[in-house]
């Protein structure tokens, strides 16, 4: 039996970072699940998530080599997930990542069985979250809520995911949903 690809999408500010980091923390004990760390071509002191930063050459390289499981592009920077995650998969064990919306599809025809959590929160605390970390200008920002408004994920694999309350609670939440999603899938 394989292990859950799962999939983490929302717009910036959503907290996606925070809940898979809830998540890791309340399952560190439990082998069956994997929070791998993405790889980002911005400077690992940038702020942001735990990341393994690359450079853009090298990271083109890594891509060109078949490195990732996953890539994209966004923001001015590359992403991606590490190849070994394929590895984690066969073993059983249930990937959890953050990936961009635009990967999904891509991610539905290399892996069987993928979920998706569409985190989300409503549009006024979006905008305060955005302000509030200071990375971007009220041009950007806008821009941003413009994108997280426009975008609509369709499937029988999308689970939403409303995190505008207490962190405690969206992580809850969070553990919850990962958990129903692999109920009754193991390691072999």
């Amino acid at each position: 039996m394989s292990g859950v690809l799962i999939l983490v999408v929302g717009p910036s500010g959503a907290g996606k970072d925070t809940l898979i980091g809830g998540a890791a923390e309340a399952l560190r004990d439990d082998p069956r699940f994997v929070f791998p760390r993405r790889i980002i071509t911005r400077p690992q002191d940038a702020g942001g998530e735990p990341h393994i930063a690359q450079s853009p050459e090298a990271f083109a390289e890594a891509e060109k080599a078949g490195a990732f499981a996953l890539s994209w592009r966004a923001h001015d920077l590359a992403y991606g997930i590490p190849g070994s995650i394929r590895a984690d998969l066969r073993a059983g064990r249930h990937v959890v990542v953050n990936v961009s919306r635009s990967v999904i599809d891509q991610a539905r025809q290399r892996f069987p069985g993928v979920q998706v959590i569409a985190v989300s929160v409503p549009r006024e605390v979006l905008a305060q979250r955005l302000t509030a970390r200071g990375r971007e200008d009220a041009a950007d920002i806008a821009r941003r809520l413009e994108r997280a408004q426009g975008f609509r994920l369709e499937g029988s694999d999308i689970h939403a995911l409303g995190n505008d309350g207490p962190l405690e609670q969206g992580n809850a939440r969070m553990v919850a949903l990962l958990r129903s999603l692999t109920t009754g899938l193991c390691l072999t």
